[in-house]
Order: structure tokens, then sequence, then C-alpha cells
């Protein structure tokens, strides 16, 4: 069964940093595209950052360009989210997702991701 596993949550003041860890349970996570989504309460879902595991494609929503970090070890099939110079804009819930194939490239869209973990609250205070 596929089952991404999220952990690393927390509360940071605003200029802090966190990193959100994905445990690929259950499935060989290199065929799969695999990311972050984030919801804050009233807020539709965004896509923050995707990457195609198997190599060759990463995206950054605008609002977090050159803040946050996806990465990988594919030794621990364990995806990550670096996340630096936090604002308060980037309190929501997080939430691992995972599709296999190729990333479709764009802006991503929610309900094209078939596997969501459970979630981890990331709360950013001024």
């Amino acid at each position: 069964q596929v089952q991404p596993v999220e952990s690393g949550g927390g509360s940071v003041q605003a200029g802090g940093s966190l990193r959100l860890s994905c445990a690929a349970s259950g499935y060989t996570y290199r065929n799969y595209c695999m990311g972050w989504f984030r919801q804050a309460p009233g807020m539709e879902r965004e896509g923050v950052a995707v990457v195609y595991v198997g190599g060759g494609y990463t995206y950054y929503a605008d609002s977090v360009k050159g803040r946050f970090t996806i990465s990988k070890d594919n030794a621990k099939n364990t995806l990550y989210l670096q996340m630096n110079s936090l604002k308060p804009e980037d309190t929501a819930m997080y939430h691992c997702v995972a599709t296999f194939g190729y990333c479709s490239g764009g802006v991503p869209v929610a309900k094209d991701f078939g596997y969501w973990g459970q979630g981890t609250q990331v709360t950013v205070s001024s």
C-alpha cells in the first residue's frame, strides 16, 4: 500500500527554519512524482514543491522560490522539504503527496496526486 508519512512540522518564529520529511512506505519512490502541498484555514490547497524522484524535474511555487528546497535520500526512500526564512504566511498544514509516473509539469494540481500523507502542521509566528 502506497503511503507517504510526514514528520518534522512544528512552531517557529519568522525567519526561522524547519525541515519536513516524507518517508515512502510500501513503494519504490523513484518511479513517482512526489512533493508537498499545503493548506491554510479558509484557503485553497497550494502545490509548494514537487519533484520527479527519478530525476529531471523540479517545481517550486513562486511564493517559496529561494526559500524552500526539496531533496531526496534514495537510500532512505525519503523526501525532504527544507524551509528557510519562514514567514507567517507559510503557516499551514503540509501534506506529502505522490503519484506514479512523471510530474505533469506546470502548477501542480491536487487531484493529480492519488496518495496523500496525513499532514504535519507548520506554524510561523511573527
